[in-house]
C-alpha cells in the first residue's frame, strides 16, 4: 500500500505549525532575548557545571571498560551491523534506561549525565549513538515520560529500561519536514480502536524495534496524532532495511502499516496532539547530538595533532609549516566552541524557568555543522592517511586513526532530527514571535482599515524598544571581571541591538513577505547563534581561568581566538543582509529548476532524466 499525500496548501501548512508550536514562553530563553536585542550575559554566567552522582560514576566505568572489550567501530562499519552480543551487554549495563526514572526501572540519570554516557560512546562507534539516542530520546520513553498517563508510563517504561528497542516514526516517502502533507491514517472501528494505514520511511531503529511512536493523521478532523504500537501487531513489515553513506550499521528502514489495529488506550495525550508531542520529544532529542560532536571533535584534535607532530616535511614537522598551524589553532578554538555549547544548553534545559527551544536548535545546528567542517580539515591535515580507512591502516600496520569513518558518520547530523535549513526556519520563527504577536495583525490586514485598526498596538511597542536597540548605557563600562575577554561580550551585546534591529527593518521592508525571504532570515539566525555560542565561551573561559587551573593561560588564548573567528563572522553575516545576491540567485536557481539550465548538465550519464532503474520502480508502483 502506497500512502496517498495530502496536499496541503501553504496557509495549512502554516496553520497546522502555529496551532502546534507552544504559542507562549514559559520560562527565560537566552537566545530569545538576543533577537530582541538583550544580551542576558548574567544567565550564562557565572558558568554551572552539575556534578555527577556516584551511581552514574559507577555506570560511566562500566561502560567505558564494555566499550574497551567488546567494541569495534572500524569492524562494525565494515560489516554493516552491530553484533547482538553488543547489544545485549548494553542492555544488561542498563544503557536503554539511561533517561528512565528508577520508579520504572531506569537509571534515573539526569540530562547532563546521559549526555555524558553518549560522549563516552561517540569515541567507540557512531552507530551505538543513534541506536541509544533514538531509543530513548526520541522513542517510546521520553514521549511517554512526557505525555503519558501513569498507566502508559508503568506498561511501556520498565520494558525499555530493560532494552526494549523503540523507534519514532514520523517521515514518509512523500513527507519530510512539512507534516501537513501526512498520510498515514488512523482511523476509528466500530470499537473506538484505531486502525493505522500508511508507510513510513527513514525510521531509525524501525528494523529491530519492539515499539513505535507512530504520527498519523485522522481522516475525518485532519489532525495528527502519537500511537505507541507494538512492533510485532498484525500488518506491520519492514518493507526494506536503508544503507547509508555513514552509519553504515544503522538498523533504519522503510515500514509498512497495513491495518494495524491499534487500542484506543495506546494513544498518547489527546487527539490532535502529535505534532506537539513530536515537536516537544524532538526539542530535548536533539542534545545528544551536540554531545556527540563535542567527543567526534576532541577525538579528530588529538588525531590530527598526533600526526601533525610527527610527520615532517621540508625539514620540520608539518604542524610547523603556517598552512597546518591555522587549521590546528581553529580546530582546537572549534572544539572548545562545540563543547561549550553542547555544555549549556545541557545546563539550561535542567534549569527551572527556562524554555529552551531555541538553544536546543542553536546547539544542534551549531555543533553538527561546525564538527563537520572540523572533521574534514582534520582529515585533511592527516592527508592520505586521513582518507585510508581503519581496518586498511591496520592491516599494514599503521596507526588505526578512524577520521574518514566518523567524517562520514557525522554527515548525517546535519540532517537527523531536523535539517540545517529547518532548524534555521524554526528559530527564525521564534525570532520573529514578539513582532509577530505586535505586528501580525498590521502584516497579515487585507484592508486598509484592519491595519488602521491594528496601529496603536504597534506604536505602543515599538515607540519605546526601537529606540532602546540604538541606546547601549554603560556598554564600554560594563563585564570587567572578565578580563581580557570581556571586549568580546560588548561586541556581542552591541550586534545583538544591531540584530533587533535589522530584523525589524526587514520586517518594514518586506512585511509580509519576509516570511519567504530565508536568505535574510538565515544570516539573522547565524548572528544570533555566533553571539549565543561567543557568551557561552566567555563564561566557560573564565570560570577555567579563576579556578586556578594550570591550562588557565591556554583557555584565555582560545576563548579569544574563538571570538576573533566568531566575530569575522558575525560582520560578514551584517554585510550580507543587505548586500547580496539573493534575488539573482533565485532567478538562475528557477531557471536550473524548469530545466533552461540543463545544457550545463551535459552528457552526464546521470541527470534528472529516468534511469532504466527509476522507470523499473515507476512501473512497479
Amino acid at each position: 500500500m502506497s500512502n496517498k499525500v495530502h496536499n496541503a496548501s501553504a496557509d495549512e501548512a502554516r496553520e497546522l505549525a502555529e496551532s502546534s508550536r507552544d504559542a507562549s514562553w514559559a520560562g527565560r530563553s537566552v537566545m530569545k532575548e538576543i533577537f530582541l536585542g538583550r544580551l542576558h550575559v548574567d544567565w550564562v554566567a557565572p558558568w554551572t557545571t552539575t556534578p555527577f552522582s556516584d551511581d552514574f560514576k559507577q555506570f560511566y566505568a562500566d561502560l567505558k571498560d564494555f566499550l574497551d572489550a567488546r567494541v569495534d567501530g572500524a569492524q562494525i562499519d565494515a560489516d554493516g551491523k552491530i553484533p547482538d552480543d553488543v547489544i545485549q551487554g548494553l542492555r544488561d549495563l542498563g544503557a536503554f534506561g539511561m533517561k528512565i526514572p528508577t520508579t520504572y526501572g531506569g537509571k534515573g540519570f539526569r540530562l547532563h549525565e546521559y549526555a555524558k554516557a553518549l560522549e563516552l560512546v561517540a569515541y567507540y562507534d557512531g552507530n551505538l549513538i543513534a541506536l541509544l539516542s533514538a531509543a530513548q530520546s526520541i522513542g517510546v520513553p521520553n514521549p511517554v515520560l512526557t505525555f503519558g498517563t501513569e498507566e502508559q508510563k508503568q506498561k511501556w517504561l520498565p520494558r525499555c529500561a530493560k532494552g526494549a528497542i523503540s523507534a519514532f516514526a514520523l517521515t514518509e516517502p512523500d513527507v519530510g519536514s512539512d507534516p501537513a502533507r501526512l498520510a498515514t491514517m488512523a482511523d476509528r472501528d466500530e470499537n473506538g480502536d484505531y486502525v493505522i494505514n500508511g508507510t513510513k520511511l527513514w525510521i531509525t531503529n524501525g528494523t529491530i524495534a519492539e515499539l513505535f511512536v507512530v504520527m498519523a493523521r485522522h481522516p475525518d478532523t485532519k489532525r495528527i496524532s502519537a500511537f505507541v504500537v507494538e512492533a510485532n501487531s498484525p500488518g506491520i513489515s519492514v518493507e526494506h532495511r536503508c544503507r547509508f553513506m555513514g552509519l553504515r550499521a544503522l538498523e533504519n528502514g522503510v515500514i509498512k502499516f497495513d491495518n494495524v489495529k491499534v487500542p484506543k488506550e495506546n494513544l498518547l495525550s489527546k487527539e490532535g496532539s502529535g505534532l506537539r508531542i513530536a515537536l516537544t520529544t524532538l526539542n530535548t532529542g536533539r542534545l545528544s547530538l551536540p554531545a556527540a560532536c563535542a567527543a567526534s571533535s576532541r577525538n579528530a584534535l588529538g588525531q590530527a595533532r598526533t600526526f601533525a607532530a610527527e610527520r615532517v616535511q621540508w625539514g620540520a614537522p608539518v604542524g610547523k609549516h603556517e598552512a597546518i598551524t591555522h587549521k590546528l589553532a581553529d580546530l582546537a578554538a572549534t572544539t572548545f566552541a562545540i563543547e561549550s555549547m553542547s555544555h549549556l544548553a545541557n545546563e539550561l534545559a535542567m534549569r527551572e524557568g527556562y524554555d529552551i527551544r531555541l538553544e536546543a536548535s542553536a546547539a544542534k545546528e551549531y555543533c553538527t555543522v561546525r564538527n563537520w567542517y572540523l572533521l574534514d580539515d582534520a582529515l585533511q591535515i592527516r592527508g592520505g592517511r586521513g582518507y585510508e580507512t581503519e581496518l586498511s591502516l591496520r592491516s599494514r600496520g599503521d596507526a588505526p586513526m578512524g577520521i574518514e569513518r566518523a567524517l562520514r558518520d557525522s554527515r548525517i547530523n546535519r540532517i537527523f532530527e531536523g535539517s540545517s535549513e529547518i532548524m534555521h526556519l524554526f528559530m527564525a520563527r521564534e525570532a520573529l514571535d514578539k513582532h509577530l504577536e505586535i505586528g501580525k495583525d498590521f502584516l497579515y490586514a487585507k484592508t486598509f482599515g484592519e491595519r488602521l485598526k491594528a496601529l496603536p498596538k504597534m506604536i505602543g511597542f515599538y515607540s519605546w524598544w526601537y529606540p532602546s536597540t540604538w541606546i547601549g548605557l554603560g556598554t564600554g563600562l560594563r563585564y570587567g571581571e572578565f578580563g581580557a575577554l570581556a571586549k568580546h561580550l560588548r561586541f556581542a551585546e552591541r550586534r545583538s541591538r544591531k540584530l533587533a534591529r535589522s530584523v525589524f527593518h526587514g520586517m518594514v521592508r518586506f512585511q509580509a513577505g519576509l516570511e519567504k525571504k530565508q536568505a535574510f532570515l538565515f544570516r539573522a539566525v547565524d548572528i544570533a547563534m555566533e553571539l549565543l555560542v561567543m557568551t557561552a565561551v566567555v563564561a566557560r573561559a573564565h570560570k577555567l581561568s579563576r579556578e586556578g587551573s594550570s591550562n588557565a593561560a591556554e583557555v584565555l588564548q582560545i576563548a579569544d581566538l574563538h571570538c576573533h573567528n566568531a566575530r569575522r563572522i558575525v560582520d560578514e553575516r551584517f554585510l550580507a543582509l543587505w548586500k547580496n545576491d539573493d534575488v539573482a540567485k533565485v532567478k538562475l536557481g528557477l531557471s536550473v529548476l524548469d530545466g533552461s539550465q540543463r545544457w550545463v548538465e551535459g552528457d552526464a550519464p546521470i541527470t534528472s532524466r529516468d534511469t532504466p532503474v527509476d522507470q523499473e520502480v515507476a512501473a512497479a508502483k
